[in-house]
């Protein structure tokens, strides 16, 4: 039985800082993975900046943005600590999460710890299900996975972030916990590279001009120029290779999925520790069999 929501409480802590990257390049991974790599989702101020659009649905954009508010990181959060995420009054996210709480999507056994409940699985699978890609990809995924040993994803662009569509993973443990459905920042990821370069020029000056450069660690690319060049070698080269740029310890290498107009509908890549394979050993084993993983996923694309 759903308890009521209160609308009282003491305020919540602040949200946790962005995790601060220190040492070498070749420094262990950091312990946790940076806040900011998984967006909250859409702000209060990007909710209200719409509002003048007659046809826009202010209380539904809300909902929205305080479902998105939850993550890994933060599994459960307090009205106050919701509202400090998303910049939307308390009221509202009160009377959003009762909303939610009502239909069975969140739930606060204690009264003022709400959390994500499994059946907000169900807005996400009319969209899976019907995406041959993310379908048919995880076999491919597989193979490339056991091939390698190393766990691998497929993941499509989304306005500054990529989202995970399909995902094989093996045993190891990472620091970074990924799964269907994660978003990272596209700029400064294989994937978001590899589908950044296939964009045409007025796209991709369209991402750049609102794209926010944070520094993860020592080797993030933190100038538009040097964004610039790397897109275009990764364009002119197929494939794109990071090296320890959103955590130390991390090195990911990934090829875009192209429909037969040569436009990148999504990327496949492999993520591994740093001490398991150098750079060279990346482009030698892993890039032939993530090319041919591209090209037999390539025909679902079109």
């Amino acid at each position: 039985m759903r308890k009521p929501i209160g609308s009282k409480g003491r305020r919540a802590a602040a949200a946790d800082a962005p995790a601060s990257p220190a040492g070498r390049p070749d420094a262990a991974p950091v312990a946790e993975w940076p806040a900011e790599a998984v967006p909250a989702g859409p702000s209060g101020e990007t909710v209200a900046a719409a509002a003048s659009d007659p046809n826009y649905m202010m209380s539904l954009a809300r909902g929205l943005a305080v479902i998105q508010a939850f993550s890994h990181q933060r599994r459960s959060l307090t009205i106050s600590q919701i509202s400090q995420k998303t910049a939307i009054p308390r009221a509202a996210v009160r009377r959003c999460l009762h909303t939610l709480s009502e239909l069975g999507f969140v739930a606060a056994e204690d009264g003022r710890h709400f959390s994500l409940r499994p059946r907000i699985l169900s807005l996400g699978h009319p969209y899976l299900t019907s995406t041959p890609l993310a379908k048919a990809a995880q076999p491919v995924l597989r193979h490339v996975s056991n091939s390698l040993n190393e766990s691998s994803s497929i993941a499509i662009l989304d306005g500054a972030d990529i989202l995970y569509i399909a995902r094989a993973s093996t045993s190891r443990i990472m620091t970074i916990d990924l799964d269907i459905g994660s978003r990272l920042p596209a700029h400064c990821t294989s994937m978001g590279r590899a589908l950044l370069s296939r964009l045409d020029q007025t796209a991709l000056e369209a991402h750049l001009a609102g794209a926010k450069l944070i520094q993860y660690t020592a080797n993030t690319l933190l100038t538009l120029d040097a964004l610039r060049q790397e897109l275009e070698r990764v364009r002119t080269q197929g494939y794109a290779l990071i090296d320890q740029e959103l955590e130390l310890g991390l090195r990911s290498i990934a090829v875009p999925i192209l429909d037969n107009r040569g436009c990148g509908v999504a990327a496949i890549n492999v993520g591994i520790h740093a001490a398991r394979a150098s750079v060279q050993e990346m482009r030698e084993r892993f890039l032939p069999v993530l090319q041919e993983a591209a090209q037999e996923l390539a025909l679902l694309a079109d």
